[in-house]
């Protein structure tokens, strides 16, 4: 019998294909990618020179057309009218997989209106990459990059902070320090993971609590993703043992002391232990 895939091979429907790209390392790209982008008539990209760099190393020699958030719109109708006339057409982001906070929505939805056939070409994305080695639950909730009014973030974070699964965050290099305030605000308890420059030279990977985390000295390069754990601090609580030894502490040591000692034995949240000690201080 001979493999569906072999049938197929170089035979693509028309339509538009929607193609996973590196997130950085350029080796990241999958076969299948490369094929469907040598035999698209037209590829639409955000930024003709970054992606130029990928089409150039894999000799593909297809026609670019600019689609960033600000053409879009103007582009619709030119791209239905290609599919239409049986046109393969993909469309690509600068990184990682188009429509996950980037262009292609418009374009989707304008195919679907259509009734024309849209295919994914999976691969990289910076959301399931930063996912799969945070070591947190494998429910997660992807939110993206943060809204520019102050006023609708804050109240998507209180939301947020509601939800006992992993959370996924984008967010640019100069908006981060702002950002960690906002987190610790809202995410106290729980551990995070913040991905740099991700498959690149200098990739980074900080790990470290909500509580504990600090600001950076100088702007990071590269778009940030963080990862925010499910809420351990329903999971891991003072026992009745800890505050036995917490009432006992809190006669002569401070509420600083006595917090550190027992989160270097336990991952017991900073914050849990601080308001046990604040209610003993109140009461007595």
């Amino acid at each position: 019998m001979i493999p569906l895939s072999d049938i197929k091979k170089n035979k693509y429907n028309f339509g538009l294909y929607v193609v996973s790209t590196p997130i950085g390392n350029l080796g990241d790209i999958t076969l299948r990618a490369i094929d469907i982008l040598k035999q698209s008539e037209f590829i639409l990209c955000e930024d003709t020179r970054v992606s130029k760099k990928i089409l150039d190393k894999y000799k593909i020699k297809s026609k670019l057309i600019s689609n960033h958030k600000f053409n879009e719109m103007k582009n619709v109708s030119k791209i239905i009218e290609l599919i239409k006339s049986e046109k393969i057409i993909s469309i690509i982001s600068d990184a990682g997989t188009p429509m996950i906070s980037d262009p292609g929505k418009i374009i989707i939805n304008a195919c679907i209106k259509n009734k024309i056939n849209i295919y994914p070409i999976p691969g990289p994305s910076a959301v399931t990459s930063a996912v799969s080695i945070s070591g947190f639950s494998e429910k997660y909730f992807f939110y993206g990059f943060f809204p520019q009014k102050q006023k609708d973030l804050l109240n998507d974070l209180e939301k947020l902070s509601n939800i006992d699964s992993t959370i996924v965050f984008f967010i640019s290099p100069n908006k981060i320090n702002k950002a960690i305030e906002n987190i610790k605000k809202y995410f106290s308890g729980r551990k995070i993971l913040i991905c740099r420059e991700m498959t690149k030279f200098y990739e980074e990977y900080i790990r470290t609590t909500v509580d504990d985390l600090k600001s950076f000295q100088q702007t990071p390069k590269g778009e940030l993703t963080l990862v925010i754990s499910e809420n351990i601090s329903q999971l891991i609580t003072l026992s009745e043992s800890d505050k036995k030894n917490i009432k006992k502490m809190i006669q002569n040591l401070s509420i600083k002391d006595i917090v550190n000692l027992i989160t270097k034995e336990k991952q017991i949240p900073k914050k849990e232990i601080y308001n046990y000690c604040l209610s003993l201080k109140k009461w007595n």
